[in-house]
């Protein structure tokens, strides 16, 4: 006989091997549609198309515009109901692009088939997002068809080749070093085109690259004397970092570019020996003009194998020197543009992209890459760590045998992953009600983790954060030093260059309890009013099929156990440990109508009972009648802070876990004192959390901890105290309750309790490191007492945990001001500054570089390549 329930350890070893392989089989459907829209090309023949800009578009007369035909939307579920055309897509062209270009026209036509296979791939997999094809040409391709609204002025910036998948897709890693001319020759117009043309540079590199940029006059100087003779990896904060430092430059003396020159290969040769990106070298030469002769340096370290490109740009309109700047890139494999206005530079700056995937091209390696995440623009619905997506992308080549040694790069087909739908293959009742799973791209950065943080605030938008996708995972784990609180272990899914971990508590989330409950008992007591279950969870998978959409995950669990949608794809595991805890909760239904109905037992003010289990089942039952409740039209990120999401369990259930067995735990939301205390109760909280954090402390066993935030924001002004949100998420709570937790936590003046700072517009927020205090109450003190001298009187205390809770009782004696001799404590975190600035700059992260790289083939053209 089976027994009613039973008691099951969680091997962790298996639980993540099994999640990475759910991971790889769901990832392998998004490569595979991205590999079939990269084989499919027609050839040229004149015609109009959709353009996304001018669709559904008629002029004065009532007719379609040119390229603007009739193009029906439809609002989709599946795609954040956008207005959408799931039976076409719909072409993007940049404003800076003619849209009716031959060029244009012959690649929109060559992609046309892509629409058939994306329509296909989309009813093969309807969990499929976006899927796009960037064409070298720079027009657009994306299914499902929408339409493309302009910038407030009219404009389309929007351009694929761009974007980092583009990027990543067309070449292999890459070792850069930018070489600029700051003579005196450069001054005015040339020197900002100079400056605009490195800051273009920078942006088609990643987090795969390393770059460094020297600038030259009658001497050479690294813009950065931190990274002089090394690489640093062009993650974003490097980046940026240059681009401030780029724009400081200024013009002086002659330009003597050989000496640079020497630098350069110098640098590219040593970090060829281990560091760098062990694949392509280039170096790019900015200037208006080169007088020397280089012949001497390049026999020296680059002829005859030419390992290193040199890429090159005269700036401005005079060619007097045009030859010998072509004669650089021509004999070092490389590609030489003129780029005279700044409207030249982004359509220039792209082309050295194309000569470097020469070799991938030619080999017709079809390598597929996976980016770094980004934001999803619906970011402000969905929980902070789960708003980023991914892309998958691989590059289409030139099949024409004619053209096949030219090594023709076509552009990138690709498709979103939202890294939310990978993260629910890691289910949570699995993982315990403190345990969590992550995803960490090659280089270390984080993908998915429960303290991602990728947003802040900025008066009442949510804005992310510049560096929000370059956040390593050093900066969201806090060092386990008690060696027994967690279990990390991590695998690296074959199909993708990120690495899957899972954290386990020991104690909550070793064990897990499976129930043996009959479908008809489980339904039973699933379908009554007071049960809820967790939304954000896949019981039963509701995407796959359009028609599944309208139900929530009651109603398909409850359709699913009735026979009425058999076909639906349900977590069998998940369900039985549902209606078994909807069974064994079953009483607290008839328990709470009894304290109800019996109103003489019940304490006033009394609005809600609930009770959660690890299945994301809740019983909720209000006391309070509806006209007395606040309505609500939505849930604000406190709100879903206690409910369960895909992201954690809620807070109530954390923190009640954390606590002994039949022990109380009082807890108050966050924000939830500024709205239900009068300004009195405020006023008192504050002479009380002022007396006891203050005076009391040292005397009271209360001890002060150091905490630190990795991902905090901070004004730029150095003498502006940071508004940045703690890591753990400390905030002013201005509560007697409260204060008086283990854990206390008060701020001290009335202007940060009772209302946020108001921050003025000018104020600029940048990425920083930030400390904050907070004091920890000694839990094996049950009883402390004693005497503060101030001044000319005394003020006498007494603190004592009240049995079976979270709380600690402090009696204060209000007669005597301690403010001169113990002045308040800032709470506000302060920002962290290092001493060695340099070397954290220069500090290398550990990460797995690409397997993949293709930086030579012996058929790759030497002719020279030019564009003027």
């Amino acid at each position: 006989v089976e027994p009613l329930v039973k008691m099951v350890e969680v091997d962790g070893s298996d639980l993540v091997k099994d999640f990475a392989e759910e991971m790889e089989k769901m990832l392998g459907r998004k490569m595979m549609s991205v590999k079939v829209g990269s084989a499919i090309f027609l050839s040229y023949s004149l015609f109009d198309y959709y353009n996304a800009l001018l669709i559904n578009t008629m002029d004065s007369n009532g007719n379609y515009v040119e390229l603007g035909q009739e193009f029906p939307l439809e609002k989709n579920e599946h795609f954040n109901k956008l207005p959408v055309n799931t039976q076409m897509s719909s072409i993007q062209v940049p404003t800076n692009v003619y849209n009716k270009d031959s060029e244009i026209l012959n690649g929109v036509y060559m992609s046309e088939a892509l629409n058939d296979i994306f329509v296909d791939n989309f009813e093969k997999d309807p969990t499929l997002t976006w899927q796009y094809f960037g064409s070298a040409t720079g027009f657009f391709r994306l299914y499902p068809g929408i339409q493309w609204t302009p910038d407030e002025n009219g404009v389309v910036a929007f351009d694929a080749r761009n974007r980092n998948w583009y990027i990543q897709a067309a070449t292999s890693p890459k070792d850069i070093i930018i070489v600029v001319d700051i003579s005196g020759s450069m001054k005015g117009l040339r020197l900002t085109i100079a400056k605009h043309t490195i800051n273009t540079i920078l942006e088609t590199l990643g987090e795969n690259d390393f770059v460094n940029v020297i600038a030259y006059s009658d001497y050479v100087s690294y813009v950065e004397p931190c990274f002089k003779g090394t690489l640093v990896q062009a993650d974003l904060d490097n980046r940026e970092h240059f681009k401030l430092l780029v724009e400081q430059l200024q013009v002086k003396g002659e330009g003597k570019v050989k000496k640079a020159m020497k630098e350069s290969f110098r640098v590219l040769n040593e970090v060829s020996m281990g560091q760098g990106s062990l694949c392509n070298q280039a170096i790019m030469l900015i200037t208006d003009g080169a007088m020397e002769d280089f012949q001497e340096v390049f026999e020296e370290f680059n002829w005859p194998e030419r390992r290193v490109r040199v890429f090159t740009y005269l700036i401005g309109r005079e060619l007097t020197f045009a030859e010998n700047v072509k004669w650089i890139a021509c004999n070092n494999k490389g590609y030489y543009t003129h780029i005279s206005t700044l409207a030249d530079v982004q359509e220039n700056v792209m082309e050295y992209l194309h000569v470097l995937s020469r070799p991938m091209v030619i080999n017709h390696d079809h390598d597929i890459i996976w980016t770094e995440a980004y934001m999803d623009t619906l970011f402000n619905t969905q929980a902070q760590s789960l708003l980023m997506m991914t892309s998958v992308a691989m590059p289409v080549f030139s099949k024409k045998e004619e053209t096949l040694s030219h090594g023709i790069l076509l552009g990138v087909v690709g498709t979103d992953v939202p890294l939310r739908e990978l993260m629910r293959l890691a289910p949570r009742y699995k993982l315990g009600v403190h345990g969590y799973a992550f995803l960490n791209t090659n280089n270390g950065y984080i993908l998915s983790h429960p303290d991602l943080r990728p947003l802040y605030k900025e008066g009442k938008k949510l804005k992310p954060k510049p560096n929000y996708n370059s956040v390593d995972l050093s900066e969201v784990e806090w060092e386990d030093v008690e060696e027994n609180v967690t279990v990390l272990l991590i695998t690296v899914p074959a199909v993708v260059h990120c690495s899957l971990g899972i954290v386990l508590t020991r104690g909550h989330g070793e064990y897990i309890f499976i129930g043996n409950i009959s479908v008809e008992e489980g339904l039973h007591d699933l379908t009554t009013s007071d049960v809820t279950i967790a939304n954000e969870w896949t019981y039963c998978e509701t995407d796959i099929d359009p028609h599944h959409r309208k139900y929530s995950q009651l109603q398909a669990v409850i359709r699913y156990l009735t026979g009425k949608e058999p076909e639906l794809e349900c977590d069998e595991e998940l369900l039985q440990q549902t209606m078994f805890d909807a069974v064994v909760t079953a009483p607290m239904e008839a328990y709470w109508t009894a304290i109800m109905l019996n109103t003489s037992g019940l304490d006033e003010g009394i609005e809600t009972a609930f009770l959660g289990t690890r299945s994301g089942l809740m019983r909720v039952i209000r006391f309070a009648e509806n006209e007395k409740r606040v309505a609500k039209k939505f849930l604000s990120p406190l709100d879903k802070e206690n409910i369960f999401t895909l992201d954690h369990f809620p807070v109530w259930y954390r923190r009640a876990a954390e606590n002994p067995a039949g022990k109380f735990l009082y807890y108050i939301p966050r924000e939830d004192t500024r709205g239900i205390f009068p300004n009195m109760a405020v006023t008192a909280c504050l002479r009380v959390c002022v007396c006891v954090c203050v005076c009391v402390y040292p005397r009271a066993s209360l001890h002060r901890v150091s905490l630190y935030d990795y991902q905090a924001m901070c004004k730029m002004s150095q003498h502006s105290a940071s508004s940045a949100r703690p890591l753990l998420s400390v905030r002013a709570l201005c509560s007697i309750s409260v204060c008086a937790e283990r854990v206390v936590r008060c701020s001290y003046t009335k202007r940060h309790c009772c209302h946020t700072n108001k921050k003025n517009k000018a104020d600029v927020l940048q990425p920083c490191d930030t400390e904050y205090p907070s004091f920890v109450y000694d839990p094996s003190i049950k009883e402390t007492n004693s005497i503060i001298k101030c001044g000319r009187c005394q003020k006498m205390f007494v603190g004592q945990q009240i049995p079976d809770s979270n709380l600690l009782l402090m009696v204060v004696q209000s007669d005597c001001d301690c403010s001169r001799q113990y002045p308040l404590i800032n709470m506000e975190p302060k920002e962290v500054k290092y001493i060695l600035p340099c070397d954290r700059m220069k500090s290398m992260k550990i990460r797995r570089r690409p397997e993949s790289c293709h930086a030579y083939h012996p058929q790759v053209p030497h002719s020279c390549l030019l564009s003027d």
